[in-house]
């Protein structure tokens, strides 16, 4: 074979594939997570969720109820239940070799919940959700708790961000 059949034979074989790939992805459907179509954000609006017991889990908590009913509040009869469980984790990172004391350290939240109807117990969603924010520590010990809690809160409000978009992704199936 010469070089010129080579190279035609290799284009016909790059239009073949093109047409291939093109044609397979013809069948996708692909719907945005955040549209406005179907009833999505009723059904998201519509749910209640779990009183906290620690600070952290009341920032998962508030920051979920404004991001499912966009900032409305909380329903007054919900048609779902979001039971949470938060609990956060501080782990310690790069011992400062002198005082045996971390200068930096990942704060880990995590939350186990449960997504169900009011009418019929059923559940819809269930899950386990973590995340992770890095701090430094500094010396003075306010400045330390004060990074910790502003990790905590970051932590939080993104755990209840991939939250909100795992119920998102689940409601319009039910």
């Amino acid at each position: 074979m010469s070089s010129s059949e080579t190279s035609t034979l290799r284009a016909i074989g790059r239009a073949a594939a093109g047409l291939l790939l093109l044609g397979a992805l013809t069948g996708c459907q692909v719907r945005p997570l955040y549209s406005t179509g179907g009833n999505t954000e009723a059904i998201l609006s519509s749910i209640g969720i779990s009183e906290a017991d620690t600070r952290v889990e009341q920032q998962v908590r508030n920051n979920l109820i404004f991001l499912l009913a966009g900032g409305a509040g909380e329903p007054a009869q919900p048609e779902y239940m979001l039971e949470m469980n938060v609990s956060v984790r501080n782990i310690g990172v790069l011992l400062d070799t002198a005082t045996d004391v971390p200068r930096a350290g990942r704060i880990v939240v995590t939350a186990d919940y449960n997504l169900a109807r009011e009418s019929t117990g059923e559940t819809v969603r269930s899950g386990k959700r973590s995340t992770v924010a890095l701090v430094d520590f500094p010396v003075q010990e306010f400045a330390k708790v004060r990074a910790t809690r502003d990790a905590e809160n970051r932590a939080a409000r993104e755990l209840a961000e991939l939250i909100r978009a795992d119920i998102a992704a689940s409601l319009p199936r039910t």
